[in-house]
């Protein structure tokens, strides 16, 4: 694990010259790694992805295949975004795979957050396995993944446990038959967004807000249920559009929402209604490794909390998290 670890020498990205100089560096490494070989990607579609996915058409071309899954645990309309701007706009070699049933049957009645993660990461090499079949002279996996994700999956002191393993990096199985090109593992996300603009990938794309690995899953908190999954989708689209409207999607560096699997008796027309709370979550932070909260003004949750609780059924009360990281992680699982 050694070899993952960043050199204390090494300068922080933070202008246009030193992502230039990244980049030149990353695709001489990826051309020297790679050869003539063909390399499958895992795009989410957010900016870890989409960078790697940039350096990769720079460096290899057409050798690059894309694959987006859609695991059933993607926010509204995600994947259809990806598809759009990816395939339809950016003419990338993109392959869709929908993969809802096969994930959400093996997470069914899974509760622990460890167990929930390891399980996604590792049916994503499936996936990406099965898809490898498919093609011919496919050797390298290259993944998104950035500094912040090995340090929270490792044990970075002796009697400290890791934070939580990363789907890419803790999760992935022993016997993987893919060789990894990770080009921007050492890097934090402020940094990865410097080399983002400077390899000209469009500002919102860059600029979108992080998407765990393991989606919804683990913000759909407990054993996954569809019902539960379907709610929580419909109210973090909510809070997007809301934000959109009132200018805070460019002021808050991650908002999401979470619900736990416990209900509480609330009323709805004039009747009992046990529904589930959806907590929100609105932090901001420059390296992932800290993080502070994001006062939302009163009126702003109050419009929130309204169209949640009448729009979203099985959701009766809406929450809002105040604790900042430490001792919170930026999301609950």
């Amino acid at each position: 694990m050694q070899n993952n670890l960043r050199p204390e020498s090494m300068a922080r990205i933070n202008n246009f010259e030193l992502a230039n100089a990244f980049i030149e560096e990353q695709i001489a490494v990826i051309r020297e790694q790679v050869g003539e070989k063909k390399v499958l990607l895992a795009l989410s579609g957010g900016v870890d992805s989409s960078v790697v996915a940039a350096l990769l058409v720079k460096a290899i071309g057409k050798q690059l295949v894309c694959v987006h899954v859609n695991h059933g645990l993607m926010r509204k309309d995600e994947s259809e975004n990806v598809v759009k701007i990816f395939k339809d706009e950016l003419d990338a070699n993109l392959i869709y795979v929908d993969a809802t049933d096969r994930f959400l049957d093996l997470l069914a009645g899974v509760s622990d957050p460890e167990s929930k993660r390891k399980i996604i990461g590792k049916e994503f090499i499936n996936v990406f396995a099965d898809e490898a079949r498919k093609l011919e002279g496919i050797s390298y996996l290259a993944q998104g993944t950035i500094y912040p994700d090995i340090l929270e999956s490792i044990k970075q002191a002796e009697g400290k446990k890791a934070v939580k393993s990363h789907h890419n990096v803790g999760g992935l199985p022993e016997d993987l038959q893919f060789v990894l090109v990770e080009p921007i593992k050492l890097l934090y996300k402020d940094e990865v967004r410097v080399v983002g603009e400077a390899l000209g990938l469009p500002h919102a794309m860059v600029y979108r807000q992080p998407f765990p690995g393991p989606g919804l899953g683990v913000r759909c908190l407990g054993a996954i249920t569809r019902n539960r999954l379907n709610a929580l989708r419909e109210a973090d689209a909510i809070l997007r559009e809301e934000f959109d409207i009132n200018g805070l999607a460019e002021k808050v560096w991650q908002y999401f929402v979470v619900i736990p699997d416990i209900k509480s008796v609330g009323v709805k027309d004039d009747s009992r209604y046990d529904g589930w709370p959806a907590i929100i979550r609105a932090v901001n932070t420059v390296d992932a490794m800290t993080a502070s909260i994001e006062e939302i003004p009163y009126a702003v949750l109050h419009k929130i909390t309204s169209r949640i609780t009448n729009e979203v059924d099985g959701i009766n009360r809406v929450l809002y998290d105040l604790t900042p990281k430490p001792s919170g992680t930026i999301e609950w699982e």
